[in-house]
């Protein structure tokens, strides 16, 4: 057997001229969103003279991020690059359950119980969680979300379940 290293492995469906994928494709994806971004901002009011509209930050950032993901777009065809690498679904994945989670739980449950069980969802996240460090930081940020949002802050959030409260 040789020596010589396998392309087969490590085979792509880029075109050759793409010498850094991982740029090449991460520039795509922020121009993308920027062009979404803009989307988004167009019945927003603009800037009239020297006063800003709504819509004047968002469309002033997106056309930003077009340029930036231009410019590593661009990068990913001039210089060499890694490839692509695999993508971990696991952490994202988790992570946006748990917003959606706290979405649908802060009502009926109040604000101790679901902010701590989101933080436990986001923790399934990775496979290196360790539980009893887990456990300790959200209680801690439980208690710090329960300080700072209805005193602190004075928004008027329940802080307990429905069934405990009446």
């Amino acid at each position: 057997m040789s020596d010589a290293p396998s392309h087969e492995a490590g085979k792509s469906i880029l075109p050759k001229w793409i010498r850094g994928p991982e740029d090449f494709i991460g520039g795509l994806a922020l121009m993308l969103f920027a062009l979404f971004a803009l989307w988004a901002s167009r019945d927003l009011q603009g800037m009239h003279g020297f006063s800003f509209g709504a819509g004047t930050a968002p469309r002033m950032f997106a056309t930003l991020l077009l340029a930036l993901g231009f410019a590593v777009m661009a990068m990913g065809i001039i210089f060499d690059g890694p490839p692509l690498q695999k993508y971990h679904w696991r952490g994202p994945f988790f992570v946006s359950l748990a917003i959606i989670s706290f979405a649908f739980t802060i009502r009926p449950l109040g604000l101790v119980v679901s902010a701590f069980a989101s933080f436990m969802i986001a923790a399934l996240g990775t496979p290196e969680t360790r539980w009893g460090e887990a456990i300790i930081v959200g209680i801690c940020l439980t208690i710090g979300c329960s300080l700072l949002f209805p005193y602190a802050l004075g928004l008027p959030f329940q802080l307990y379940p429905r069934f405990m409260v009446q």
